[in-house]
C-alpha cells in the first residue's frame, strides 16, 4: 500500500479516536454539571477541545477530577451508537441545549445525526469508535475562554483543551516536548533576559524594547540595511501615515480594511496609519519619469506598519499591532522577473543562514496560487496569472528548492512564494513572502521608457528579507533559547575580576574590547566570583573572562563559556582576535 495512504488512514483513525474522546469529556462534564450547556467539540492538531456553558468557572484543579471521571467512562466500555432523527425529534432531545438548537437550525435538510454513549447524547455527524475502550492515552491541558461562534457579542464559554494519542509512550513524548517548548517560549525568555516589556497604559500589542532587546533589534536592522545596500537596493524612508485614497487606489482598502486602524480626519484630509508600504514606494518611483536603464529599480525600507489584531490573538512579539518590516519592492521589466526572483531568494537564504536557519530543516517555500474563478478575491487576468505562476514555479524548480504548492493562498494582485518557518514546536508559520504583482503598476500608472522610446508597464516584486523584526526576534529567541550567537548577544563578554585588586586590569580589558566594538561589561559588584559566573550564565552571556594576579601579570584571560566549559588561559590578544572573527563571520555556534 502507498505510504501516504497508510499515513492518511492512520491519521483518520487517530482523528476518530480524538473526537470520541471529546464526547467522553463532555459526558464527564455532564455528570459533574447536570445543567451544563454544550457548544462544540472538534478535533484539532494533537487533540481536541470542547466548549461549555457552566454554572461556575473551572479551575486547573478541576482538570484531574474530570480526567479521572473520563477514565472511569472509558473503562466502562460504553458503545457509541448512531441515530438519524428528524429535526422535530432533535428539538425535543436538545430542548435544554440552546447552542445545539442554534447549530441545528443552520443544517440543511430535515434530519440530523445523533450519537449516544453512556448517559450522554450529542448532535454530531461522526464518525466515532465502536466502544469507549478504544480510547487510549489522553490528557486535559488547559482552560480558556471562548466566545460562542467567535463573536465578542455572544456569550463567553469555557473551553477545555486536551491531547490524545495512540498510546502512553506517544503521549509522554508529546508532554516532554511541550516542556521543552515552554522553556523556549520567547515571552518567558524575553522577561528573564530583560529584552522587552509591555505596558497596559501604552496599549496591548505594543512592545517596549529594553536596552538589551534594542541591541538585538539594532544589530538585525543594521545587518539588513548594509546587506541590501550591497545588493543594489535604494534604502529610503516614507511616512507612517497617508491619505486613505492611497490605499483605495492600491485596492488594499476593501481587502484589508478590517485590519486597518480608523481614519483620522485632519483639516480636509482623511489619514490612516499605514498597514503596508508598497503604495508609498510606488509614489517614490512615480515621482519622475523612469528609463529602462534604471530597471530593476529596487526600493527598500525598514518600514513601521500598523495592523489591528484582536486582543485575543496578540502573542508576545509574534503578533503585535505595530511592527517593523524589512520591506522592499522591485520594479522591473517582465523579462527580468526570473533573475530578480532568484536574487531575492539568494538574499533570503543568505540571511537565513546567518540567523542559523537551514532550508528544508527550519523552513521551506510554499508556492501560493490564486483561484481564477474567485474574481471577488483575485484580479481577473488569466494570462498574467498563468505567466506569473509559471515564472515562480520555474525559479523554484531550477533552484531545486524545497517547496510545495497551495491553491487559493495568493495575494489579490498575484501569486507568491511564502517562506514557511518552523517554530519551536515544529509547526509552520508564514514568516514572510515574495510576491509577483501585475496589478499595482496598472492602478498607479507605473511606467518606464523602453529602449525603443515607447512607454511600457513594468511588473513589481514585493519581498522581505527577514520579515518583521519583532517576529524574527521571537523566532530567534525560541530558536536559540535565549543563548544567541555571539554577534547577536546583547552582552558578548563579561569580565569577572577575582578581587578588587584586579579591577584596574578588568577595566583595561573592557576598554580594549570596547575599542573593537565588542559589547563588554565588568562585573565589579561585591559578590563571590562563583556567584558572578553563575549569574552571567543565567543571562546567557557567551564569554566570561576571569582575571586574577596571574592573568594580569601575563596580559591574559581565563575564558569560560556560558555552557560552563572552562578553556585554558590564553593571551588577551588571542581572545580579541577570536571574538572579532566570531562576530565578523556571524558564527552561529559558540566554539571554544
Amino acid at each position: 500500500m502507498d505510504n501516504n495512504v497508510e499515513k492518511s488512514e492512520a491519521a483518520e483513525k487517530l482523528d476518530t479516536m480524538r473526537h470520541s474522546t471529546a464526547h467522553v469529556m463532555a459526558e464527564a462534564i455532564q455528570s459533574m454539571f447536570p445543567d451544563a450547556k454544550f457548544g462544540i467539540g472538534p478535533t484539532i492538531e494533537d487533540g481536541f477541545y470542547y466548549d461549555f456553558d457552566l454554572s461556575r468557572p473551572l479551575s486547573p484543579d478541576d482538570l484531574p477530577v474530570i480526567e479521572a471521571k473520563m477514565k472511569e467512562i472509558v473503562k466502562g466500555n460504553s458503545a457509541f451508537t448512531k441515530t438519524i432523527v428528524t429535526k422535530e425529534e432533535a428539538r425535543k432531545i436538545f430542548a435544554n441545549q440552546p447552542y445545539k438548537l442554534e447549530l441545528m437550525e443552520e443544517l440543511p435538510g430535515d434530519e440530523v445525526t445523533v450519537y449516544r454513549q453512556g448517559n450522554f447524547t450529542d448532535m454530531c455527524r461522526g464518525p466515532h469508535l465502536k466502544y469507549t475502550a478504544g480510547i487510549k492515552a489522553f490528557k486535559l491541558m488547559s482552560i480558556a475562554g471562548a466566545y460562542w461562534r467567535g463573536s465578542e457579542k455572544r456569550p463567553m464559554l469555557q473551553r477545555i483543551y486536551a491531547v490524545a494519542f495512540n498510546n502512553q509512550k506517544e503521549l509522554d513524548a508529546y508532554l516532554l516536548a511541550q516542556e521543552e517548548i515552554k522553556k523556549r517560549d520567547h515571552r518567558k525568555i524575553g522577561k528573564d533576559l530583560d529584552l522587552f516589556v509591555f505596558s497596559d497604559l501604552i496599549g496591548k500589542g505594543l512592545p517596549i524594547f529594553t536596552e538589551k532587546g534594542s541591541v538585538i533589534r539594532r544589530t538585525l536592522e543594521r545587518f539588513v540595511v548594509d546587506e541590501e545596500i550591497r545588493r543594489g537596493y535604494k534604502h529610503i524612508y516614507t511616512p507612517e501615515l497617508a491619505n486613505i485614497d492611497l490605499y483605495k487606489t492600491s485596492g488594499h482598502y476593501p481587502y484589508y480594511k478590517d485590519t486597518m486602524y480608523p481614519v483620522m480626519k485632519v483639516d480636509e484630509e482623511e489619514l490612516m496609519l499605514r498597514p503596508m508600504t508598497c503604495p508609498h514606494h510606488f509614489q517614490y518611483y512615480a515621482s519622475k519619469p523612469r528609463s529602462y536603464r534604471e530597471l530593476p529599480f529596487r526600493i527598500a525600507e525598514l518600514a513601521k506598519q500598523f495592523r489591528y489584531e484582536k486582543s485575543g490573538e496578540l502573542t508576545g512579539l509574534m503578533r503585535v499591532r505595530l511592527f517593523c518590516l524589512a520591506d522592499a519592492h522591485i520594479i522591473c521589466q517582465r523579462e527580468q522577473a526570473a533573475g530578480e526572483l532568484n536574487s531575492v531568494l539568494d538574499l533570503i537564504e543568505f540571511m537565513a543562514a546567518a540567523l542559523g536557519y537551514k532550508p528544508g530543516e527550519n523552513y521551506r517555500y510554499r508556492l501560493s496560487m490564486g483561484d481564477r474563478k474567485d474574481e471577488k478575491k483575485y484580479y481577473k487576468d488569466d494570462e498574467s496569472w498563468d505567466y506569473a505562476e509559471n515564472v515562480l514555479r520555474q525559479v523554484l524548480v531550477q533552484r531545486k528548492a524545497n517547496f510545495f504548492e497551495a491553491s487559493n493562498e495568493a495575494a489579490f494582485y498575484g501569486p507568491k512564494i511564502d517562506i514557511q518557518m518552523k517554530n519551536v514546536s515544529g509547526k509552520e508559520d508564514t514568516a514572510f513572502t515574495v510576491q509577483y504583482d501585475f496589478v499595482m503598476p496598472k492602478r498607479f500608472k507605473l511606467t518606464y521608457i523602453d529602449k525603443d522610446g515607447k512607454e511600457k508597464e513594468p511588473i513589481v516584486i514585493h519581498r522581505s528579507s527577514i520579515g518583521a523584526i519583532e517576529r524574527t526576534m521571537a523566532f530567534l529567541i525560541e530558536r536559540w533559547a535565549g543563548a544567541f550567537p555571539v554577534w547577536l548577544s546583547p552582552v558578548q563578554v563579561v569580565v569577572v575580576p577575582i578581587s578588587d585588586t584586579h579591577l584596574e586590569y578588568a577595566a583595561k580589558i573592557e576598554a580594549e574590547l570596547k575599542a573593537m566594538d565588542v559589547r563588554v561589561q565588568v562585573d565589579n559588584r561585591n559578590e563571590r566570583m562563583n556567584q558572578k559566573i553563575r549569574e552571567a550564565q543565567l543571562q546567557k552571556i557567551p564569554y566570561m573572562l576571569v582575571v586574577g594576579d596571574k592573568e594580569a601579570a601575563d596580559n591574559a584571560v581565563a575564558v569560560r563559556l556560558r555552557s560552563g566549559e572552562q578553556l585554558p588561559v590564553m593571551p588577551l590578544e588571542d581572545f580579541k582576535k577570536k571574538i572579532r572573527q566570531m562576530i565578523d563571520d556571524r558564527v552561529n555556534e559558540l566554539k571554544p
